[in-house]
């Protein structure tokens, strides 16, 4: 066992994929797909509707774009939340951290998903997707790398996804714990990238600098998915 996997079987994390195959599958990721609620946070609504997200988090989700950035030779990895409601938060992380695109109403996820990647030239084996329910397994059906947060409450859930192929990882830390930083994490030390990216990060020049003005010059895009007749339509909205 390999001292990532040993780290990471020790916090609680599940490897359904053997961890040298999920390192093999990590190299040909460019893009990286978030649920939201459930993900980010607990899934608990305030009583606007809204759900929050961490700052370690979202440190996590930088660290992991920045891995991607130096493992792919400076291309900026594409970015974007795929939810199923409409979430201020989700909206301001997006702006803020400069992901490429947020998606609300997302009913049928993997309509959505193509429509992002062909936006991108990418391919669904080129997304690490993080989930954690049902209305996700679309996506996971057909992503490169899944990343599911666990939750103890859906022992069946968790089966049933595991059972029929649909995750390679099981984070450790539970729902609203920090998961989503736990799968950046195991992705960067999957690819062997965690020393070098704390690394650049710590001296910030040249190559942190490189990689954050890139990241920086990203304008996301903002989508809301509705229905017209038989086809879907996506429609921006205001940031």
């Amino acid at each position: 066992m390999s001292e990532i996997e040993q780290i990471f079987s020790a916090l609680g994390g599940q490897f359904i994929t053997p961890a040298d195959a999920l390192a093999e599958k990590l190299r040909s990721v460019r893009a990286i797909v978030f649920d939201w609620d459930g993900v980010f946070n607990d899934g608990i609504k305030t009583e606007s509707g809204s759900s929050s997200f961490s700052e370690v988090d979202s440190m996590g989700t930088n660290l992991l774009r920045f891995g991607l950035w130096l493992h792919h030779g400076g291309q900026l990895p594409a970015a974007a939340i795929i939810t199923g409601v409409t979430n201020v938060l989700a909206e301001t992380l997006v702006r803020r951290e400069h992901f490429h695109a947020c998606y609300s109403q997302a009913k049928h996820k993997v309509d959505v998903l193509t429509h992002f990647l062909n936006q991108h030239n990418l391919k669904p084996q080129e997304v690490a997707f993080f989930f954690d329910d049902a209305l996700d397994l679309s996506v996971a059906e057909v992503a490169g790398v899944r990343i599911m947060v666990r939750r103890s409450a859906n022992p069946l859930f968790t089966n049933y996804v595991v059972k029929n192929g649909l995750v390679d990882y099981v984070t450790g830390s539970q729902s609203g714990q920090f998961a989503v930083r736990e799968g950046c994490e195991l992705i960067l030390g999957l690819l062997g990238q965690f020393d070098t990216v704390m690394a650049e990060r710590l001296r910030y020049q040249p190559l942190y600098d490189q990689y954050y003005q890139q990241r920086q010059a990203v304008e996301p895009t903002y989508w809301t998915v509705g229905k017209d007749g038989p086809e879907r339509k996506f429609l921006t909205v205001p940031a």
